[in-house]
């Protein structure tokens, strides 16, 4: 197993000079030196091809000894430092001080094709940041991150990536609900790879502790190495960077309002520097269209991370990241210029993906009203959002009446449209009809451009609990046929016809379907 191996963050910033694997605040330092722990029987259970390929490796690599001992934590590669990086967080609104990574061990940067891409464990186990925890991953939790991280991709939705899932041979020990009633369950490990783990947070621990030296040294090398175009660093390029994460925190979110993809922990350790989804915990997407759903049980009083409010918070993380940021630019109304244009941009860009999403090619001064009545009414009764849109692509401008025929598949509870709801999607059919007259576009074109951003496939909570059922039994090829199926999540796929389904009824209120927790 070759790899171009070009570690840049551990020979360019600094590190823990304590080299002891012990809980501690670390201070002045940007990641501690760790070694993955020892398990007793790895089995690897799936490997992404694209990964390899982009990480220079093959299908021969993967099959080696090599391969699942450098991607289990049991052996690290020679000339290698693996490491755990330090950074803080807002958690639910509230500073929560040191996090790190807890459960995360960075094990080396590779470079192939003129790209670089850092190599991550996830349950490899405990680092100095484990707090009380283990620093161990479980099957159902490592299934979901490594699923969702290759589907999001394939949506065309920014994101970290997946290389590689395996079982630790080893059982973990988790309170799923925190309810009181832990069990052991199997350990596993999923590697991440990204162009970058750097997130709000770490910058936030440094400006927290007023350590400001470090915070430019930790700066300089984010734009020196992930936004070179910037040019040299200096108050005016720290202000261009702010600039950069912000439009780059609204495109993701964006895309995340497109698909139906709710987070649930939107906290500013999890939330990239480069502006793509990290840290897949409990998150979901949209069953029934509804702006206050969120999958995260911690969240359910207060709904903070709920599916309508993620934009909302993408700004306010932003506001954190400013705040940390101002000793090193020193230009409030620069910074507050910047955050005003995320809202007015957000307004603006909504308004083009619900366009998109419409089949809709030109812009007209009422589509904010004809949108807003479609959220209005897609609330009034339970309605499946992945399928409602994806049959929305099959109406013709000149058959109004057939309107809510094609979207039929997508109530949850057909026998709740009563006369007035019945009236009310009548109406607006009607006046999408009459807004498709002035699209020039024949309505089979319009078709293939809605699907193009509609999905008719998403990683719905119980596909993967399905999947887990079966991996929890010894089964794991329900991962595979998963796997496989989202790697083309805009096409029919005649023989997945299956999974183009509302959740089904036995999944509303089941663990792992509907109820997720931060237990992993």
């Amino acid at each position: 197993m070759k790899l171009n191996i070009k570690d840049k963050f551990t020979t360019q910033l600094p590190a823990d000079s304590n080299l002891e694997n012990t809980r501690r605040q670390v201070t002045e330092a940007c990641f501690s030196y760790v070694t993955p722990k020892q398990t007793s029987n790895p089995q690897l259970l799936h490997v992404s091809p694209e990964m390899l390929d982009k990480l220079g490796l093959t299908q021969a690599d993967a099959k080696s000894e090599e391969f699942l001992k450098v991607m289990t934590g049991n052996k690290v590669l020679e000339n290698t430092t693996p490491y755990a990086m330090c950074y803080g967080g807002h958690q639910f609104g509230n500073w929560a001080g040191q996090l790190g990574d807890g459960r995360a061990i960075n094990l080396f940067e590779v470079e192939h094709e003129n790209k670089s891409w850092v190599v991550q464990l996830k349950g490899a186990g405990e680092t100095p940041y484990s707090r009380s925890g283990d620093g161990l991953a479980v099957l159902r939790s490592s299934i979901r991150e490594y699923l969702c991280s290759e589907a999001m991709h394939y949506l065309g939705v920014p994101t970290t990536r997946a290389l590689s899932l395996a079982l630790s041979g080893d059982k973990v020990l988790r309170d799923v609900m925190y309810d009181g009633h832990p069990d052991f369950e199997k350990g596993a490990i999923v590697s991440r790879v990204s162009p970058s783990f750097l997130r709000f947070g770490s910058y936030e621990i440094f400006a927290s502790r007023q350590d400001h030296k470090t915070l430019k040294i930790l700066m300089d090398f984010t734009i020196n190495q992930h936004f070179p175009h910037l040019g040299k660093p200096s108050k005016e390029t720290y202000l261009q960077f702010f600039a950069e994460v912000t439009q780059r925190t609204l495109d993701m979110i964006i895309h995340w309002q497109r698909v139906g993809f709710v987070h649930g922990v939107l906290n500013t350790d999890n939330m990239s520097i480069l502006g793509l989804t990290i840290d897949y915990g409990p998150y979901g997407w949209l069953e029934g269209f509804d702006f206050g759903w969120t999958p995260n049980t911690t969240d359910r009083q207060h709904k903070r991370y709920r599916y309508g409010n993620q934009p909302n918070m993408g700004l306010w993380n932003l506001y954190q990241l400013a705040n940390t940021l101002f000793p090193l630019i020193e230009d409030a109304k620069a910074i507050e210029t910047i955050l005003e244009k995320y809202t007015t941009d957000f307004e603006s860009e909504s308004l083009k993906m619900m366009r998109s999403k419409l089949g809709l090619k030109t812009e007209n001064a009422s589509d904010h009203l004809l949108m807003q009545d479609l959220e209005d009414v897609l609330q009034v009764t339970e309605t499946d959002m992945t399928i409602f849109f994806r049959n929305l692509g099959n109406f013709k401008k000149d058959e109004a009446s057939e309107g809510l025929t094609i979207i039929n598949e997508a109530f949850y509870v057909p026998t709740e449209l009563l006369d007035t709801i019945l009236q009310q999607w009548n109406a607006w059919f009607d006046r999408y009809a009459e807004r498709l007259q002035s699209e020039s576009i024949p309505d089979s074109e319009r078709k293939s451009q809605m699907n193009a951003v509609n999905p008719k496939y998403v990683l719905r909570n119980y596909m993967s609990q399905l999947a887990i059922d079966k991996a929890d039994e010894g089964d794991y090829t329900g991962i595979d046929e998963l796997f496989q199926l989202l790697k083309q999540p805009y096409e029919d796929q005649p023989k997945h016809q299956k999974w183009f389904a509302k959740r089904p009824e036995w999944a509303r209120h089941k663990v792992g379907s509907s109820m997720l927790s931060c237990s992993s």
